[in-house]
C-alpha cells in the first residue's frame, strides 16, 4: 500500500501539471502514454513492439491518435486522411506476414491493429477533451475515479453476489451498483461547483453511462489478461501495474463522453 500511495502521488505531481498546461506537452505525454500501452497490449501476445511489425503498428497507432487539427492540416497537404495512412499500415502487416512465411501470421496482424485502436481510439479522445476544455478531463478523471473507489468500498463492506466471476472474481454486484451512485454524487457536486452541462438530469443520465462503461473498460482489461494469463498489463507504475491497468476504465469514458456529445 506505501508503494502505491507513492507512485500515486509521484505521478500525479508529473501529470496533472501537465494536463493542466496542455498544448505540445499533454499531447507529447499522450503520444508516449499510449506507445507505452501498446507495448504492453503486444507484449501479452508475445509480439515485440521493437520489431518490423512492432514498428508498423506504432505508426497505425500515431496515425489513430492524431488530433483533429494535425488530421486537417495533413489531408490539405497530402491529400490522404489519418485513416488513409492506418489503412497502409493494415496492408504493411499483411504484406509482412508473406516476407516471413507465416512466422507472424494473419491473426497476429489483426491482433496489433486492434490493440492499436483500443490504444488510439481512447487516448486520441484525451487529446480531443483536452482541448475542448480542461474541465472535461477534470469531470471524465472525476467519474472513473470515484467509480473506481465507490465500488470498491462498497463491495468490500456489502459485496455478496458476484458480478462476473469468470473475468475478475473480486467484483460484486453491490460493487457496481456503489460505484455508479459515488460517481453520481461527486458529479452533482462537481457541477454545483463548476457548471459543466446545461441540466443536472443531462449530467445525471451522462454519469450513470459513462460510469457503467468506465466499470465495462476495466472488465475488457480484466479479460483481456484473464486470456493470456497476465496479472498486470505492465510494471511502469510501481504497485499499480501498467499504464492500461491504470487507464482502462478511461479509455472506454472518454470517446463515450464525445459519442454523448457530452463533450464538443
Amino acid at each position: 500500500m506505501k508503494q502505491r500511495i507513492i507512485t500515486a502521488i509521484i505521478a500525479a505531481a508529473l501529470f496533472i501539471p501537465i494536463v493542466l498546461l496542455g498544448g505540445w506537452p499533454f499531447t507529447i505525454l499522450v503520444y508516449a502514454m499510449a506507445a507505452v500501452g501498446l507495448y504492453e497490449i503486444l507484449k501479452m501476445k508475445s509480439l515485440s513492439i521493437f520489431s518490423v511489425h512492432g514498428f508498423i503498428t506504432l505508426f497505425a497507432l500515431f496515425a489513430f491518435l492524431m488530433p483533429s487539427e494535425w488530421a486537417s492540416s495533413l489531408m490539405e497537404t497530402t491529400g490522404y486522411t489519418k485513416i488513409d495512412f492506418a489503412l497502409i499500415a493494415v496492408l504493411l502487416l499483411l504484406t509482412y506476414t508473406v516476407v516471413v512465411k507465416n512466422r507472424y501470421t494473419f491473426e497476429d496482424a489483426a491482433f496489433s491493429i486492434l490493440g492499436a485502436l483500443y490504444v488510439g481510439i481512447g487516448f486520441f479522445y484525451f487529446i480531443e477533451t483536452r482541448a475542448a476544455g480542461t474541465e472535461f478531463v477534470i469531470f471524465a478523471l472525476l467519474i472513473v475515479w470515484t467509480t473506481d473507489s465507490g465500488a470498491y468500498f462498497t463491495g468490500k463492506k456489502f459485496g455478496k453476489k458476484k458480478l462476473w466471476p469468470e473475468i475478475s472474481p473480486n467484483k460484486t454486484i453491490e460493487g457496481f451498483i456503489g460505484g455508479v451512485t459515488t460517481a453520481i454524487i461527486f458529479a452533482i457536486v462537481y457541477q454545483w461547483i463548476s457548471p459543466i452541462s446545461s441540466s443536472y438530469l443531462i449530467l445525471i443520465v451522462v454519469t450513470i453511462i459513462a460510469s457503467i462503461f468506465g466499470q465495462v473498460g476495466d472488465l475488457v482489461e480484466s479479460a483481456l489478461k484473464r486470456h493470456y494469463k497476465v496479472k498486470d498489463s505492465g510494471n511502469i507504475l510501481p504497485g499499480h501495474g501498467g499504464i492500461l491497468d491504470r487507464f482502462d476504465s478511461l479509455l472506454f469514458v472518454l470517446p463515450l463522453l464525445h459519442f454523448l456529445h457530452f463533450v464538443g
